[in-house]
């Protein structure tokens, strides 16, 4: 009797639905253009917003941090991991974001997870946009507090929920920039709320740290507003890899003694440490978001002449396509034109709100957004998108 054949079952089904994936093999850097099954593709869908995974200072600092350090931590931050290149990087964020203080976990995911199910609990209550990121969404569930799902950036539902709450701690988590739509949060009316009934709010600003705001900090620096937990990654703009919390002193110093996600992991490699130090210092001295938000704007002009509806305010571009079929024939005839993307299909995004996910980057060249567009241009026709 063979006990796994339920797997077998469940797999048909996935791909009977359209909703199987597979992993894509790149044999290159995030670069503008990458290698991918031997062939050279526009790279249109990458979280590397800021080009900085191949910058020679980044790379040059991580080098130095394995022949300084070595190749990995060893240990939990809170018994052998933890060196001064931890600490270091701690204060930077922290500087660079206004708090007090800072905490670095070993990914976005098991920061949201650590942070969330170490301040709520049985008995609390936690308010989440329905688009929020899965690792807000498992967190909550971790916590054991009651979770209201609010309506996509909805502040009167906020609000009603709010107002009839006695719930002794409250906290409203939201994404600052949304993965997939690429809008951002209304977040002066959510701290304003969040002022009028006692209530914590918590950003994820894995998509806005060094992109969004005057000095690229991420959706509060937008804003000019504060929130008292303030949540990041390190994989996307800051080019490494890993998550961070930054917020008060006496914040970080109770989830270093409770967030389950840090306490019990080993630490983040030495070279990633370094590098996501390296990144935020060519943040703040090169100012490489200027290049991306002109390339956004260039991009998004482009879409829009062609009579593509653009709903988004960032460097992340949905594509909209419907129905999943289209969605997975859409991603792979842009492949076939030498634009690689990604479809975006259930359950990452609703039935019926399939998307080619399109993102860009600084270091994109005018040619590779044009080219991207001429690509475009063809599936829009051919699906009638």
């Amino acid at each position: 009797m063979n006990k796994m054949n339920w797997l077998t079952e469940e797999l048909a089904d996935i791909k009977n639905k359209g909703l199987y994936r597979r992993l894509n093999t790149i044999e290159s850097a995030q670069t503008p253009r990458i290698i991918k099954d031997g062939r050279e593709l526009i790279l249109l869908s990458s979280n590397n917003y800021l080009g900085l995974t191949a910058h020679p200072e980044v790379k040059k600092a991580a080098i130095k941090a394995i022949e300084k350090y070595g190749s990995g931590a060893g240990g939990a931050r809170l018994t052998t991991g933890n060196t001064d290149l931890y600490n270091s990087l701690e204060e930077k964020i922290a500087k660079f974001k206004g708090t007090e203080d800072a905490l670095v976990f070993s990914t976005g995911y098991m920061a949201n997870i650590g942070i969330i199910s170490a301040i709520m609990d049985k008995g609390d209550l936690i308010l989440s946009d329905e688009l929020n990121h899965a690792s807000i969404i498992d967190a909550c569930r971790l916590s054991r507090a009651e979770v209201k799902v609010y309506p996509h950036r909805d502040v009167s539902c906020i609000e009603k929920i709010l107002r009839a709450s006695t719930h002794p701690k409250k906290l409203i988590a939201t994404d600052g920039i949304f993965s997939m739509d690429g809008d951002i949060a209304p977040l002066p009316e959510i701290v304003e709320l969040g002022e009028r009934y006692d209530a914590m709010v918590m950003v994820d600003d894995a998509h806005a740290t060094g992109v969004l705001g005057q000095h690229c900090i991420g959706a509060a620096d937008y804003f000019n507003v504060d929130v008292e937990i303030n949540m990041g990654t390190l994989s996307k703009a800051l080019a490494s890899t890993g998550g961070y919390v930054a917020g008060s002193r006496e914040l970080i110093d109770y989830l270093r003694n409770r967030a389950r996600s840090f306490i019990f992991t080993t630490a983040l490699p030495p070279p990633a440490v370094a590098a996501a130090k390296a990144a935020i210092d060519i943040i703040e001295k090169e100012k490489p978001a200027k290049k991306l938000w002109q390339n956004v704007a260039l991009y998004k002009k482009g879409l829009t002449d062609m009579g593509i509806n653009i709903s988004s305010e960032t460097q992340i571009v949905p594509i909209m396509t419907g129905d999943t079929r289209t969605t997975v024939e859409a991603a792979t005839e842009l492949e076939r034109l030498g634009v690689f993307t990604q479809g975006i299909r259930p359950p990452t995004v609703p039935e019926g709100r399939g998307r080619i996910r399109t993102s860009l980057m600084a270091t994109h060249s005018e040619q590779d957004i044009n080219d991207s567009l001429d690509a475009i241009r063809i599936i829009k026709e051919k699906f009638d998108i």
